[in-house]
C-alpha cells in the first residue's frame, strides 16, 4: 500500500498541472506550472494520561477508523491556530465528556497516523492530566467505550500506534 503523500499527491493544489515533483526524498513539492512550493510537516496531536487513585491509566477504546477496536490514549489534532493546552482541554471534553482540571507536558514522539489512505505525519505531544470527574467520564466523539490499566499490564499489541507504546514506556521509565 502506497501512502506516502509522494505517492499519493500527483497534482499541484494551486493550479492543477501534473508536473507536481516531489523533492527532498518526499517531504516537499514544487509546481513546474506555477512554481506552487508545498512541504509536508508534522502535524500536532495530542495524548492525554489520566490516571484513577489505584494508579490505573485511562485507555480509550477507538470506535472508529484507523485502528477501530484499538486501544488508545484519549486526545486528537490541535486545530489550526489552538494552543497544544487549549486541544487537550477540547479534546478530553469531546471523548470523555469532562474537564481537565490540570495538564503538564511529559514527553513528545513522531508518529505516522495513515486515515483515508495517506499518510499523516504527526508528533504526538503527551500531557500528564487530572479531571474534574472521573465517575463522570461518558465515552464520546471517536471512543467506544474506556478502561483503566495499570501502566505496566497494558498489552502492547493491544495499542494503536507505536507512539503510544512509546509514551506509555517513557511514563513507566521516568516516572514509577
Amino acid at each position: 500500500m502506497f501512502t506516502h503523500p509522494a505517492d499519493v499527491i500527483k497534482y499541484c493544489p494551486r493550479c492543477g498541472c501534473k508536473a507536481f515533483i516531489s523533492n527532498d526524498k518526499g517531504r516537499s513539492f514544487k509546481c513546474e506550472g506555477c512554481h506552487f512550493n508545498y512541504y509536508i510537516n508534522s502535524s500536532a496531536a495530542v495524548a492525554c494520561l489520566i490516571f484513577n487513585q489505584e494508579g490505573k491509566l485511562l485507555l480509550a477504546r477507538r470506535a472508529v477508523e484507523p485502528a477501530k477496536g484499538m486501544l488508545d490514549l484519549p486526545g486528537g489534532f490541535v486545530e489550526p491556530m489552538e494552543r497544544a493546552e487549549e486541544a487537550v482541554n477540547r479534546e478530553i471534553r469531546e471523548e470523555l465528556g469532562v474537564q481537565v482540571t490540570q495538564a503538564d507536558f511529559l514527553v513528545s514522539y513522531p508518529n505516522e497516523y495513515i486515515f483515508s489512505g495517506f499518510s499523516v505525519f504527526t508528533v504526538d505531544l503527551a500531557f500528564i492530566c487530572c479531571v474534574d470527574n472521573l465517575s463522570g467520564i461518558i465515552p464520546g466523539d471517536d471512543v467506544s467505550e474506556v478502561e483503566f490499566i495499570f501502566p505496566r499490564e497494558i498489552k502492547k499489541d493491544e495499542l494503536c500506534s507505536e507512539s503510544m507504546v512509546k509514551i506509555i514506556d517513557y511514563f513507566i521509565s521516568h516516572k514509577i
